[in-house]
C-alpha cells in the first residue's frame, strides 16, 4: 500500500519541500526583520529557479575555503577546530552579506578522516600544507576485472573490496564472508569469528572513536548553520548531494585513466555500472534533502566536460544516466542543481532535453559561455556561474564590477539567472569579493 507521501504528485512534493525551506522548524530568528530577510532570500531563489523574475538577481558566490583565509585562520583550523570554523563563517557572512551561506558541514571533518585513515583525499594539514585545499588522490580503487562483483552485489563489493582500500582502518573487513552467507545456525556463528580477531577488534574501537567524532562534527555544523540562519537571515542553497552515475564509477572507483580505457575495452560493463548507480544516486539526493530541509541537491559534473570525452561518448555513456537521475529527483520533488565543471559549450543542445520539465533545475557553469547558455536554456532552466575565480584574484574591483554589470546586462535581464562564481573561491581579494556582491545587488534589480 502506498503511503500518503508516495501518493503525492511531484509538484505537490516540491511544494511541501518549498514550504519547509521557507519556514524552517526550530529556528528562532534574532528579530522579525531577520526572519523576513530570510524568507525574502528563499523566495528569490524559488522565483529564479521557477523562471520567474525575482525582486533582483540572487547573489550566490561559492565561498569555498575563503572564509577562513579572510578570518586569518588556516584551512587546517577549518578542518579540525569547530569553534574557529563557526567564528570564521559568521565573520565572512556578516561582513560580505551574500544571499546564501556556505555550508559548514563541508569542513570540520579532519579528525574523522584521520581516525579512519582515509586514503581517497588529502586535506589541509594531512597530505597538503595547512593552507591548501583538499585534493583527491586518484587510483584504481576498483580494478578493471572487478565489474562483475560490483554488478552482482554493490553493497558486498563496497564492504569487502572498495571500502577497505579507501579507509585504512577497514582493511580487516576483507576477511569477512558475504553477509548473504548468514542463513542458518552454523553460519550465524561463523559470521562472528572475524570479530574475535585482534585486528578486527581494533577496527571496531576506531569506528567507535570515529562515530563519536562524527556526532560532534554534525552537531557543531548544524549549530553553525542554524546560527547563520537565525542571526543573519541567510538561506542554505545546497541541501543535499548526489553524483552523475558515470562520475560515481569514474571518479573514485576506476579513476580517470581506468574509466577512459574501459569505455573502449569493456563499454557494456561501464554502461551496466552506471545504470546500477541511478537509483542509488536518486535515493542519496532525496535522503540528504529530507535531512536538511532544503530542496536543492547539488550534482557536481566532472567527467562529462568537453575536454574529457567526445560528444558521441557523452551521449552514450554520460548523459542518459545523468538525465535519469535528474528526472528521478524532480519526480521526488527535489530541485537538482548541476555544478557543471569545465566547459559544456558542445553539450548545451543535449542537456536541454524535452524529458526534463522546465523550471525544475538549476545549472551553475564553470567555464561555459553564459551568453551561449542563455540562447539554449533561457525559458527552460535557471542558470548562473562563470565569474572566473582568476578574475577574483587578479582583477581590480572596478574590473569585477564591470564584469558583473556586463554579465547581468547580457544574460540576466529576463529572470532565470543568478550571479555565481564559476568555482569555489579558495582565495581572492576582499575588495574584489565585496565588489562582486555589491555590483550584483545594484545591477541585478528588476524594474
Amino acid at each position: 500500500m502506498q503511503t500518503q507521501q508516495e501518493m503525492l504528485t511531484s509538484e505537490q512534493k516540491l511544494q511541501e519541500r518549498l514550504v519547509r525551506w521557507r519556514f524552517p522548524e526550530g529556528i528562532k530568528f534574532a528579530s522579525p526583520e531577520v526572519e523576513q530577510g530570510y524568507q525574502r532570500r528563499v523566495q528569490m531563489l524559488i522565483d529564479v529557479i521557477s523562471l520567474r523574475k525575482p525582486e533582483r538577481v540572487p547573489v550566490c558566490p561559492m565561498a569555498g575555503f575563503y572564509p577562513f583565509v579572510y578570518a586569518g585562520v588556516t584551512l587546517q583550523d577549518a578542518m579540525y577546530d569547530h569553534a574557529k570554523l563557526g567564528d570564521s563563517l559568521q565573520k565572512y557572512h556578516a561582513d560580505f552579506q551574500p544571499d546564501v551561506m556556505g555550508g559548514a558541514l563541508l569542513f570540520g571533518l579532519g579528525k574523522i578522516l584521520e581516525i579512519l585513515d582515509y586514503k581517497l583525499y588529502q586535506w589541509p594539514g594531512h597530505g597538503v600544507p595547512a593552507n591548501r585545499p583538499y585534493q583527491c588522490v586518484e587510483d584504481e580503487y576498483m580494478k578493471g576485472d572487478e565489474y562483475d562483483h560490483f554488478l552482482d552485489d554493490p553493497s558486498d563489493y563496497f564492504m569487502r573490496s572498495y571500502l577497505p582500500r579507501v579507509f585504512g582502518v577497514l582493511n580487516p573487513w576483507r576477511s569477512m564472508a558475504p553477509l548473504t552467507d548468514i542463513l542458518e545456525i552454523p553460519s550465524a556463528a561463523m559470521f562472528a569469528i572475524p570479530f574475535g580477531l585482534q585486528e578486527m577488534q581494533e577496527t571496531c574501537k576506531r569506528l567507535l572513536e570515529a562515530g563519536k567524532a562524527a556526532v560532534e562534527w554534525v552537531q557543531a555544523g548544524t549549530a553553525i548553520t542554524q546560527r547563520l540562519m537565525a542571526t543573519l537571515g541567510l538561506a542554505g542553497m545546497v541541501g543535499g548531494f548526489a553524483k552523475a552515475p558515470f562520475d560515481c564509477v569514474g571518479d573514485t572507483l576506476r579513476g580517470t585513466r581506468g574509466i577512459m580505457l574501459d569505455i573502449f575495452r569493456q563499454p557494456a560493463k561501464v554502461l551496466a555500472a552506471t545504470e546500477k548507480f541511478v537509483p542509488l544516486a536518486i535515493e542519496t539526493g532525496v535522503r540528504s534533502s529530507n535531512t536538511s530541509g532544503c530542496p536543492i541537491v547539488m550534482l557536481p559534473l566532472h567527467k562529462g566536460a568537453d575536454a574529457f570525452m567526445s560528444r558521441q561518448s557523452f551521449q552514450k555513456f554520460y548523459w542518459p544516466t545523468l538525465k535519469a537521475v535528474i528526472v528521478g529527483l524532480i519526480q521526488e520533488g527535489v530541485i537538482p542543481c548541476m555544478f557543471v565543471e569545465g566547459s559544456y559549450n558542445q553539450r548545451l543542445d543535449l542537456i536541454h532535453d524535452p524529458e526534463i520539465p522546465a523550471g525544475k533545475t538549476l545549472w551553475i557553469f564553470d567555464r561555459t559561455d553564459l551568453r551561449q547558455v542563455k540562447k539554449h536554456l533561457a525559458g527552460w532552466a535557471c542558470f548562473g556561474g562563470n565569474v572566473p575565480v582568476s578574475l577574483m584574484v587578479a582583477a581590480t574591483p572596478e574590473e569585477v564590477r564591470a564584469h558583473v554589470r556586463d554579465l547581468i546586462h547580457d544574460v540576466g535581464q529576463d529572470g532565470g539567472y543568478l550571479l555565481s562564481t564559476g568555482a569555489p573561491i579558495d582565495d581572492t581579494r576582499a575588495e574584489n569579493l565585496r565588489a562582486l556582491i555589491e555590483a550584483g545587488k545594484e545591477y541585478g534589480v528588476y524594474r
